[in-house]
């Protein structure tokens, strides 16, 4: 079996677990300087399926890509630390805002830019959109086979790949040629440890713009380690469309967000009864519960 080329799409998303009232900027983006970051948790389930398959497969490359703003080079360094080969970020201030029209269009023109690949694998959704939409809209844009909920690799061939998707009700057995796309159901293994040898030999690995802070002692050892450098692509390196790319691409705005705290004051024991259940009903439907 040849080797593969394989691209990861990784997010770093805001710590759904810890939304407060400023979450949200007036013009309703979400407002990251304000909220702690993590690896999307789908992503990191579709790094262990690329990571798997490397182990199966000698010589097989993997490359993480994300998008996002600088400190989203955590999210490289992160893959780094669990056995990829290559990452890259594409950060530039223009693709801020990007609803999952922009994002699709924006990730694509980085797929084209790296050009060799046979399979593109990602988390299911994001946890700050929950669309699932990025995914089937990069295979989309890139004319090639989509596999999406899968859970696990059951065959991989020359010519095609084989895989089990968790769906609502089952599971289903899909095969799909090369090049293609994958989207990964959380169900699948969770990802890999970090590997202390890779911590150690990429601790250092930093961007362009993040080596402009001026540490003399970084500069010197990326001179002598340019493993180190990950390489940080703008629009003009991805040869984006200005008018597809962030708020100015993104026909999808958020009108509101609103705060929901839920609270148990108050109880109540109901019997089988049919007045009790007709009450509860009624009790549901005046306060908007259901109706």
């Amino acid at each position: 079996m040849r080797p593969l080329k394989i691209v990861v799409l990784a997010k770093q998303v805001p710590d759904t677990r810890h939304v407060g009232p400023d979450a949200m900027k007036p013009d309703g983006t979400v407002n990251r300087g304000k909220l702690a970051t993590v690896f999307n948790p789908d992503d990191l389930h579709a790094l262990e399926l690329a990571l798997n398959i490397k182990d199966r497969i000698p010589g097989t490359k993997v490359t993480i890509l994300t998008m996002g703003p600088q400190k989203a080079a955590d999210i490289v360094r992160e893959g780094y630390y669990r056995g990829v080969d290559d990452g890259i970020m594409i950060s530039d201030r223009r693709f801020g805002g990007a609803d999952t029209l922009a994002t699709s269009y924006t990730l694509v023109q980085g797929i084209k830019k790296i050009a060799d690949f046979d399979l593109i694998v990602g988390g299911r959704q994001a946890i700050d959109g929950d669309t699932a939409q990025v995914g089937p809209q990069c295979a989309d844009k890139l004319n090639i086979p989509q596999v999406t909920y899968v859970e696990e690799i059951l065959e991989i061939n020359e010519d095609k790949i084989v895989a089990r998707r968790r769906l609502e009700k089952g599971i289903e057995k899909v095969s799909s040629p090369y090049p293609c796309l994958m989207t990964v159901h959380g169900s699948s293994p969770k990802c890999r440890s970090r590997i202390a040898k890779n911590v150690m030999k990429y601790k250092y690995a930093r961007t362009n713009t993040e080596m402009r802070k001026g540490d003399p002692v970084l500069e010197e050892l990326h001179k002598k380690r340019p493993y180190l450098v990950i390489p940080e692509w703008s629009v003009e390196d991805i040869e984006a469309d200005v008018t597809k790319i962030g708020l100015a691409g993104s026909p999808t705005k958020v009108k509101s967000v609103s705060s929901i705290v839920l609270t148990a004051n108050e109880s109540k024991v109901l019997t089988d009864s049919d007045s009790d259940i007709e009450g509860m009903i009624k009790e549901l439907i005046k306060h908007h519960t259901i109706g």
